[in-house]
């Protein structure tokens, strides 16, 4: 699995205070002083000892003193300066600790595993096809690119509800092993909860993007943002908007996602090789920016076949009874039922009604 840099800022080791460094550059003097000296071989010790004691007799005036803790002082404070860093606290710096040495990458062995992946996904959901063929080109493409990693592009699944548009991002983010994060857009405050909150707000937070990767060490982690259309804007008391829409639009912007700056930490990262799975049931909602950037990809309501087909799998997945799943089939193709749309919800709720039934205790 390859690694990239991906915060814009230089780690030193948090150990390093000033005081550390004055006695680093005192126990060396003292070393060398003692050295020349003539102090017994065997009285040196090594480098990344301790002082030994014989070398505390060494004296050293006060003006070396001073010489040093100015030294230690200008080598901190632009170390400082050097990281990026010296805006945040020390908890913030520990926070992000974790990308000193870069981030993961997820990849595919080889074109052979984009197809497979992608035929597990259209014999899941044979209806959502088109979405299946644009991811399946995007892995075929990082692969005959020689990318470091996975590389898709933003996809925006609009249609009916209930077709499973968010779990096409599961189970992508399953068949990949990649950290996958679900967010629905109506139960989150615009864009604090996706992209964090600028400090100086009350109760400002990262947001659930850059903490995905930080928990998880990967560039690319699946984002699904469920109903975005569906999302407010809130306004500030100074009639600024912040919409999750328009807070989108540099992340889904492959030149700009490469130095995007988090209103969090203030720090930039590397957000182009995020898989961005959006969601709609109107994309007409939308701002046209957005839909520049990540034009939707229209799908259709599933037929009861297919309906059928997909409670059958899942049952078998979880080991229901062949009657229940029958049973369930049966009323599922109803003609009283098919005035209305299949749904996936509908048959996800009965399977696991069914699964509770038959794994419950007998009541007597």
């Amino acid at each position: 699995m390859s690694r990239i840099p991906f915060a814009e800022a230089r780690f030193f080791n948090l150990n390093d205070t000033r005081s550390a460094l004055e006695t680093r550059f005192e126990t060396y003097l003292r070393r060398l002083r003692g050295r020349r000296s003539g102090l017994p071989p065997e009285d040196l010790g090594n480098e990344c000892d301790a002082l030994p004691d014989p070398f505390w007799k060494v004296n050293l005036s006060g003006p070396e003193q001073d010489r040093i803790r100015r030294r230690a002082r200008r080598i901190f404070e632009r170390r400082k300066a050097a990281s990026g860093l010296e805006h945040l606290k020390k908890d913030d710096r520990e926070r992000l600790e974790v990308l000193k040495d870069g981030a993961r990458l997820i990849s595919i062995p080889s074109e052979h595993r984009a197809d497979e992946i992608a035929a597990a996904i259209h014999e899941a959901m044979p209806w959502m096809a088109p979405a299946t063929e644009v991811i399946w080109h995007g892995m075929r493409r990082s692969m005959r690119e020689g990318l470091p990693g996975l590389r898709v592009e933003s996809l925006h699944l609009t249609g009916p509800s209930g077709i499973g548009k968010s779990y096409l991002g599961r189970i992508l983010g399953t068949l990949l092993a990649a950290p996958t994060t679900v967010i629905e857009a109506t139960g989150e405050n615009a864009s604090f909860g996706v992209v964090g909150s600028q400090r100086g707000w009350g109760g400002s937070h990262p947001g659930r993007l850059i903490e995905t990767v930080l928990q998880s060490g990967v560039a690319n982690p699946v984002m699904i943002i469920d109903e975005i259309e569906k999302a407010g804007s809130p306004e500030s008391m100074k009639g600024q908007t912040f919409g999750l829409a328009e807070a989108l639009l540099p992340l889904l912007e492959p030149m700009t996602a490469q130095r995007w700056s988090c209103p969090y930490y203030q720090v930039k990262f590397d957000m182009s090789w995020v898989i961005w799975i959006l969601t709609s049931n109107d994309h007409r909602r939308l701002p046209e920016p957005l839909l520049n950037r990540c034009p939707p990809i229209r799908l259709r309501h599933l037929t009861t076949a297919e309906l059928l087909a997909f409670v059958r799998r899942e049952g078998a997945k979880r080991a229901l009874s062949e009657t229940s799943i029958e049973t369930i089939c049966e009323v599922l193709a109803h003609p009283s039922l098919q005035r209305h749309h299949p749904s996936l919800r509908v048959a996800s709720r009965m399977l696991q009604r069914a699964a509770d039934l038959e794994q419950g205790p007998t009541l007597h």
